[in-house]
């Protein structure tokens, strides 16, 4: 798999863990799993660029109210350059096709939403794009169980091998 670069040029945020989830199934199924990311996220001649692919991903996620998803993929898309009023016009769309019921008891509370407020109040106070994403992942990376892809206790096991 390509290393996808953001606009600071570090790493983009969030790599496909939940493959590993797989693995731990069958070593086939996984491989077959990657062939299959690999077909959609890492098409060298595709017709939708990333940022459009992960704003896609997002909006079929959150209309599934798979809200993990959504955060991951929001991060990501604001990552490569997504814009404020880009998100403000998808989560307006959100509040449309959910209906204001739906949005104000799911979407609203969601950590998506909560990546989308933190993100419009920081750009707000004029913060630079690298200072919000590194406060963003921060607060819902992979640390936080609502965003993280990996079983809890797995992440757990991870955090002590990697500080010993």
């Amino acid at each position: 798999m390509e290393t996808l670069t953001f606009e600071s040029g570090a790493d983009m945020p969030f790599k496909p863990t939940a493959i590993v989830n797989y693995k731990a199934i069958d070593d086939v199924l996984a491989g077959t799993v990657v062939d299959f990311w690999e077909l959609i996220w890492d098409k060298k001649d595709s017709a939708l660029d990333l940022k459009a692919k992960l704003l896609l991903s997002m909006s079929n996620a959150i209309g599934a109210s798979r809200f993990r998803q959504a955060t991951r993929e929001l991060i990501k898309a604001y990552s490569l350059g997504v814009t404020v009023e880009e998100l403000d016009e998808l989560f307006s769309l959100f509040a449309w096709n959910q209906g204001i019921g739906h949005f104000s008891s799911e979407i609203g509370p969601s950590t998506v939403f909560g990546v989308y407020k933190q993100i419009k109040k920081m750009e707000q106070q004029g913060l630079d794009r690298k200072v919000i994403l590194d406060e963003i992942l921060e607060t819902f990376g992979d640390k936080n169980p609502e965003v993280n892809t990996l079983y809890k206790n797995q992440v757990k096991c991870c955090e002590k091998r990697d500080e010993g």
